[in-house]
């Protein structure tokens, strides 16, 4: 067993994992205590165990975890109809969407249950490898790269997984999603330039982008959709899954899902269950308790409350460690490409608080505070273009800088009007002002950094000298940004057919996991930048292959045709 899964078995999240451990206690106090008692099997001890348990406990045992409330259990009588499949999806968003449209094309029927009465996703780019260009050693180059930009503490395996299938997936996405009318195109290398060459290895990118804005990969993923329904593919909106059902021994067999007027409706898969549920910011309590650090931050989406975990946690499955991978930006205030370059930055009091060189998805640890949590702006002068013309990323002229400024008439382009927050001033002062800090704070910070350009030396924070350049040129310019959860990244331990563990490590037959509920992939405590468009390209390529792999089963649910990231490799 591979250290990541070891580690995350032993420490995760799992409810058979700590009622083993109660059993244990219980059958020692019993060999000591009641000698003359036959002592009761494993399997009896669990369910002595479970009969008064409401909600989930801590990997030791010691906790009560409110938010893993055992699913009421929905009695035959209440069930008003049973459906059949060969499988069934829970959640039809970036994952579920095409892991329902892979196993339609792959001979399955399918179903997918959505708690929303529509599909829904969110982000615009997609990453993927073009194997065809990129150097072999340049593949495992950029691998080892995003392990190391994981902190070592990911699933090797599943990143070379996506390395290796993303290349087929991501243009099998743009190519449905087109037929079904969306607004989509393949970027290419064009967002990735900053990594096409890892260690003097060429790489080269498929990058699907759905836009521009307001239009995002929730557009795209409806057009995808539509393309699924009329492959045959049945969709169920407004229909929570709201218990999973299994046999004796564990395996998944289907769902029961709840429809608006509060009937029952039992859907059973003939080959298994994939969850694609999305994550769970929305659930306060599992937020405090795996990332304590997102306390204060506000949240971009709604209705992310942990569904799928709570329904794998209560059929076996492992929820990963505590300290989960959190996904915190800005790309709406200001130029995306620009959110990186290091420009002088300031929190909400107009103070200088980092060595500018901290990337945006790092800057919440340094943001947490109670009030204006998230909250801070970058600020440079009217000659950016030149100063900056040989940084990271790609810069916005002033003409077209006015795109994200809310005191410029108009008409925007490619932006969520109501989230652009750049502005200019003449004076810095004026700027603060505009910028909602403290004016004689923000000035302060000012000249204090222009004096550190004029010594050619940044003794505050040890910004490379060369970075160091005056903003004494008015038109002065401040992109106000604020970093809110965007996702966390985190979820269920699985193999690398995307199949549930339990806390043994056994596979749970029948049950998959998908998209941010499928774990493994991140591990540092908050979501590498390294490839725009990796969440997404994640998504969906996991997607397309658990959809195909799911598929072409057997209905006896053998599940030994497993999707390999070596074996896909030979074939490309």
């Amino acid at each position: 067993m591979d250290s990541y899964t070891n580690y995350s078995l032993k420490h995760g999240i799992s409810r058979r994992k700590f009622l083993s451990i109660t059993s244990a206690s219980a059958a020692g106090i019993g060999a000591i205590g009641l000698t003359g008692c036959k002592p009761k099997s494993r399997a009896e001890e669990i369910a002595d165990n479970e009969k008064n348990l409401a909600f989930g406990k801590s990997y030791d045992g010691g906790a009560i975890l409110s938010f893993l409330p055992k699913p009421q259990p929905v009695q035959e009588s209440e069930i008003v109809a049973t459906k059949n499949f060969d499988v069934i999806i829970v959640g039809a968003g970036a994952s579920g969407v095409p892991a329902a449209l892979s196993a339609k094309e792959n001979g399955a029927t399918v179903a997918v249950l959505q708690k929303e009465n529509i599909v829904v996703s969110q982000g615009n780019a997609g990453a993927g490898i073009d194997l065809s260009k990129s150097d072999p050693a340049g593949i495992e180059a950029l691998v080892a790269r995003l392990i190391k930009d994981n902190a070592h503490r990911c699933n090797p395996k599943l990143l070379r997984q996506w390395a290796y299938n993303s290349g087929e997936a991501i243009p099998w996405i743009i190519d449905r999603a087109k037929k079904g009318g969306a607004q989509v195109t393949n970027q290419g290398n064009a967002p990735q330039l900053h990594i096409t060459d890892v260690n003097g290895y060429t790489i080269n990118f498929h990058t699907s982008s759905f836009g521009p804005k307001p239009y995002t990969n929730g557009d795209g993923m409806r057009a995808m959709a539509k393309v699924a329904q009329k492959a045959g593919v049945e969709f169920f909106f407004s229909t929570p899954a709201v218990q999973l059902i299994q046999n004796s021994s564990g395996e998944a067999l289907g769902v029961i899902g709840k429809s608006q007027d509060g009937t029952y409706t039992k859907f059973m898969a003939n080959k298994g269950v994939i969850l694609a549920t999305g994550d769970y910011q929305n659930n306060k309590a599992m937020c405090d308790y795996f990332v304590p650090d997102t306390i204060n931050f506000g949240r971009k989406q709604l209705n992310r409350t942990g569904d799928g975990f709570i329904l794998g946690y209560w059929a076996g499955a492992v929820i990963e460690p505590v300290g989960h991978t959190k996904m915190l930006h800005d790309f709406d205030a200001g130029p995306a490409t620009m959110c990186d370059m290091p420009f002088l930055a300031v929190d909400q009091s107009g103070k200088r608080f980092v060595n500018e060189n901290a990337e945006m998805s790092v800057l919440n640890n340094y943001l947490r505070q109670e009030e204006n949590t998230g909250q801070y702006s970058q600020i440079f002068d009217s000659n950016y273009m030149t100063q900056a013309k040989d940084w990271p990323g790609v810069l916005v002229s002033p003409e077209d800088m006015k795109n994200y400024m809310p005191e410029e008439p108009g008409p925007y382009k490619g932006v969520f009007e109501t989230f652009i927050n750049t502005f200019k001033a003449d004076t810095i002062e004026e700027l603060a002002k505009k910028l909602k800090v403290d004016p004689a704070n923000l000035a302060a910070t000012v000249k204090r950094y222009n004096e550190l350009v004029t010594f050619g030396k940044d003794s505050d924070f040890g910004k490379p000298a060369d970075q160091l350049h005056p903003i004494d040129t008015p038109p002065f310019y401040g992109i106000h940004r604020t970093v809110r959860v965007s996702a966390i990244c985190s979820g269920l331990v699985v193999d690398e057919n995307h199949q549930c563990l339990d806390a043994d490590g056994e596979p749970i037959k029948g049950l998959y996991a998908i998209g941010n509920l499928g774990g493994g992939f991140y591990g540092g405590p908050d979501y590498p930048l390294t490839i725009f468009g990796l969440s997404l390209g994640r998504c969906y390529t996991f997607g397309y292959l658990t959809g195909k792999h799911v598929a072409n089963l057997k209905k006896s649910q053998d599940n030994t045709a497993a999707i390999s990231a070596r074996n896909f490799k030979e074939e490309a």
